[in-house]
């Protein structure tokens, strides 16, 4: 079974249903609230539990309503919540407007994830001892460097989701083995829109980069390689929330069974394509028996 440590944010989803996202300014009326475990972090850590990884939850909830049902939730998904800490004050929560074609705007407010600063030797020897490590930009970028710091001196495969996308310094980048941005991420990351020109760019600062493209698939260049685009199975899509954390965390799993690159990514984007019929982030993920027969 593949080990996995996922350094990053556990959030409660608020996820409003309408029919069109407001514009500036504008009050519009929703049709449904839902409250949904996620966070970029624990989405991906349920994405990998589900899929068949051994995963390790690192990271913190709030001492509040919140935090309780967050750390449930991810013991429930079989993750390991045993470095998940309990700080003073609210969870993080992530603020989420979804449309009726199925898209998304999100706004993230970190609460303890905030307090995730450093590791401590418990974290480290977890990440040490990991077959892969999972990063995201939800946590303060000093504890997301020092992470990918340890996992690159004990030679952890290291995979980063730029999101929110920042500047992102050499330190981390030096340390990352798999860059995973979104098409959005990676023009911001590189001030081109073409994906196939961005992904170019992004390997010259780590080896690999799988660019996400929604319906149109994923976008894969290496080092030495010719980029190749994959794509997605066609669905109607409900919600998309998660779906780019759900391609993240099942491909982590099949990269540590020592899958093929093109077998890894199609079984990753099947994950995928089944998370956007349902509504929900971690609550739409699949489990590893309906993406082996998708």
């Amino acid at each position: 079974m593949t080990g996995i440590a996922v350094l990053g944010s556990t959030n409660m989803d608020l996820v409003v249903y309408v029919a069109r996202a407001p514009r500036l300014g504008e009050t519009i009326t929703g049709r449904e609230l839902r409250t949904v475990p996620g966070g970029k972090g624990a989405n991906q850590a349920v994405a990998a539990a589900r899929a068949g990884g051994d995963v390790t939850m690192i990271g913190a909830v709030g001492n509040d309503a919140y935090g309780t049902v967050l750390r449930t939730g991810l013991e429930h998904a079989g993750v390991d919540t045993d470095l998940l800490h309990t700080a003073e004050g609210p969870s993080g929560t992530a603020h989420i407007v979804v449309d009726d074609l199925g898209s998304n705007s999100i706004v993230v407010v970190p609460g303890a994830n905030g307090t995730v600063t450093a590791l401590g030797p418990g974290e480290m020897a977890a990440i040490a001892s990991a077959d892969l490590l999972l990063l995201q930009l939800e946590l303060p970028l000093t504890a997301v460097v020092e992470g990918a710091r340890v996992a690159h001196a004990q030679g952890v495969r290291t995979i980063l989701t730029p999101s929110p996308v920042q500047p992102l310094p050499p330190e981390l980048l030096d340390c990352v083995d798999l860059l995973i941005p979104n098409e959005h991420e990676a023009a911001a990351l590189t001030g081109t829109e073409d994906p196939r020109a961005a992904a170019q760019l992004l390997l010259g600062q780590v080896p690999a980069v799988v660019v996400t493209l929604g319906a149109k698939g994923c976008l894969y260049a290496a080092r030495g390689g010719e980029p190749v685009l994959f794509p997605a199975p066609e669905v109607t899509a409900v919600d998309t929330t998660g779906a780019g954390d759900t391609f993240v965390g099942t491909l982590a799993v099949a990269l540590g069974e020592r899958r093929p690159v093109p077998e890894s990514l199609a079984w990753a984007s099947s994950a995928a394509a089944l998370c956007v019929q349902r509504p929900g982030a971690s609550s739409s993920m699949p489990y590893r028996h309906e993406i082996d027969t998708a």
